[in-house]
Parts: structure tokens; sequence; C-alpha cells
């Protein structure tokens, strides 16, 4: 039996799916930080300051915050707001809409609302681009930031934004920045503890669950990849399907549990609808 109907196997036996997906889900849709979609939208960014990829120009030392949200803006819009070229996220909804299915996610794109997904089966462990939260902070909310980040989309000029545009706390008034995981000042608001719960409250109901895997790299394993692993090595009736583009690997211990297929995730889930 091929890889393939094992995998369409698995999941028609399953009672449930749990999905973690890494950035190497939304790259395989079209969401690729660097190349042509990086000259499409930052050829001018690049000749000014000199970096060539999106990841790159997030960490560069701009001189002032009209520059710094000139391109944060821009990088918000087109990765958050924009839709993905391929339809990725919308076959992997077809695979799994007729099962229990709940979504843990280290990506900040918000590929899988956009798709259709339950909101209330997603747990973005890592933030949202869609989410102002205060730099300090002062608090533990975050605001959404669709209108204000249109603005600066709409209104920037020489990679500048206006400056009574640079977005100010509410409660404090310094500035705003993006509610991404990147230090011990990540804001964890209401939402995020709300969609926690519900992710532990599913995997509690569960026994015969498929924990599917999609893109998951070794940058932070210890969010999806090693909870994925040792939950199916603690349950005999669970199984382990892993799809990475680069390296699709299984633990000795779970080895007969698993299903590892290494290439192109958006190619192998439209087999497998």
């Amino acid at each position: 039996m091929s890889d393939i109907k094992k995998l369409r196997q698995v999941l028609a036996e399953a009672e449930a799916v749990v999905t973690g997906a890494g950035a190497g889900l939304s790259a395989s849709a079209g969401f690729v930080y660097s190349g042509e979609r990086f000259e499409q939208y930052f050829s001018d960014f690049a000749q000014k300051y000199g970096f060539h990829d999106m990841y790159s120009g997030g960490f560069y030392p701009y001189s002032t915050p009209e520059e710094f949200w000139a391109y944060w803006s821009r990088n918000i819009f087109i990765n958050r707001y924009m839709d993905p070229p391929k339809s990725v996220y919308d076959d992997l909804l077809d695979l799994v809409k007729s099962k229990d299915y709940f979504v843990i996610t280290t990506n900040v794109d918000h590929c899988f609302q956009k798709a259709g997904f339950d909101k209330k089966r997603l747990f973005y462990t890592q933030g949202d681009y869609g989410l102002f939260q205060c730099s300090e902070p002062c608090c533990q909310e975050t605001w959404d930031n669709e209108d204000v980040i249109r603005q600066m989309m709409e209104q920037q000029k020489d990679m500048k934004i206006p400056t009574e545009l640079i977005p100010r706390c509410p409660r404090c008034g310094r500035p705003l920045t993006m509610n991404l995981r990147s230090d011990n000042k990540f804001v964890q608001d209401e939402g995020w503890y709300t969609a926690a719960e519900r992710y532990d409250q599913f995997l509690r109901c569960h026994e015969k669950i498929v924990f599917l895997e999609l893109g998951v790299g070794y940058n932070t394993p210890g969010i999806i990849k090693f909870p994925f692993w040792r939950q199916v090595n603690q349950n005999a009736k669970a199984r382990y399907i892993c799809i990475n583009k680069e390296e699709a690997y299984a633990p000795r211990e779970i080895e007969k549990q698993s299903i590892c297929l290494t290439g192109d995730i958006g190619q192998i889930l439209l087999e497998a609808i």
C-alpha cells in the first residue's frame, strides 16, 4: 500500500485530527519571504537598506519609527491580509473538515481562518500579525490592527509613514508593537488562554486521534513536534503523520504508529483528498 493510501486510511479511521502547522505549510501555499515575492513588494527597501528577504527586513535597525512602520505595515499587509497564492489551506480543510479537528500552529499569518477553519478550533501559540500589543507591555491586552495597517499602506511615501499614524498604546501611550513571540514581553491575552484551554480539552476528549504535523521544523520543536511525539508514544490508538519538504521523520519508539512523507506539502495534501 502506498503512503498516500495509508494516509487516507488512517484519516478515515480516526475519530479526531489535530493539525500542527509550521512555516513550511505557509511556504507551500506561496507565502515565501524571499526571491520573486520579496522583489515584488520590497525591491525599494532592498535597494535602500541592503537586505534581500522579509525576515531580515524585520530585524533591520531603522532610524525612525516612520521607516520601521512603513516596512512592517507592508509586511503585515501582504502576509496577513492578503490570501496566499495557492489553495493549500483550502485543500487541508477539505481533508479534515468531516472529522472533529483542531489546529495548533506557530504561524502568525492567519491563513487557517481565511480558508474557513472554525476560529474556535485554532490555537495560534506565537501571536498574530493582525494584533498589536503594548511594547512595555503595561497590560495583557491586544488590539486589532487592520484599519491602521491599511492606512499605513495607503499613506506611506518614500518608505515612511505619516508620523500621526505611529501606533501608541491606548492605556499608557507607549509605542505599540506586533503581538509576536520574540522575547519575554509577548502578551498572552484572554483569547490566547481561551484557545489554549480549548486545545487541552480537545486532547483530553479523544483517544483514537491522528496528529498531523505539516511543515514543522526545529526552531521551536517544543511547541508541536516533541509534544506530538510524546502523546503518540503514550497512546497506542494514536497515529502520527509528518509531511515536510526537507525531512519527514518519526522517532524509533513510534515508527509503527507513523507515516512520514517528504515532499511538497500542498501536492501531497491534494493527492490525499
